[in-house]
């Protein structure tokens, strides 16, 4: 029998804010299991990325679309379309790996590997500074439709609205969903995501 593990004595993460920059493949990110989950991880052209973890606000603003969509998995007719969804999962895109803010799956009819099956829908709630919102508007929409995502939902607290981003060669390209707008897709028949709700908790993200 293993004697109890003494956490005050045990050995810190291998991995954490001190390992910003260094260089890793894909397989090495995916085998390492000793980050400090107190942050986020990505691998970017080989380099790891790490960052510190979202806000309260953004949280709850995630954790409440997740909700609406299990509620509608489990209480409308449609619902048995919509796989699982998933708080912060690794994807992998030709940049590396990329840790998506949600991750939706429909219309596989099983439950899905996060490793290798691609998300049907990507949400990413947009942070502060222009760095970030190049990277969530232009950079993430490139790679996420490369890799097979279907619709790709950029969640602005800062404009009040929803870009939703269609796989190619759908037109249009994208949409604009407004705060006063509560928006369908397709790919989950009578969902409809009350966007208001989800930028009134994200206010202060």
């Amino acid at each position: 029998m293993n004697a109890p593990t003494n956490f005050l004595t045990a050995a810190p993460p291998r991995f954490g804010p001190m390992s910003a920059g260094l260089r890793m493949t894909i397989e090495e990110f995916w085998e390492a299991d000793d980050f400090d989950e107190l942050y986020r991880y990505e691998l970017i052209d080989g380099v790891l990325v790490v960052t510190p973890p979202a806000s309260d606000s953004k949280v709850n603003a995630n954790d409440t679309l997740g909700y609406l969509l299990r509620y509608y998995k489990e209480m409308n007719p449609n619902g048995r379309i919509l796989d699982s969804t998933m708080f912060e999962r690794e994807v992998r895109t030709r940049c590396g790996i990329r840790r998506v803010d949600r991750a939706i799956w429909c219309g596989l009819g099983r439950r899905p590997n996060s490793r290798q099956d691609i998300p049907t829908i990507i949400v990413e709630f947009v942070s502060t500074g222009k760095k970030a919102f190049l990277r969530d508007y232009e950079e993430k929409r490139a790679e996420y439709l490369e890799i097979g995502a279907k619709e790709y939902w950029v969640i602005d607290r800062f404009q009040r609205q929803m870009t939703v981003f269609f796989s190619p060669p759908t037109e249009p390209s994208n949409r604009i969903v407004t705060e006063l707008e509560k928006y369908s897709t397709p790919l989950l028949p009578g969902f409809e995501l009350p966007l208001g709700r989800l930028l009134a908790l994200a206010n202060d993200a």
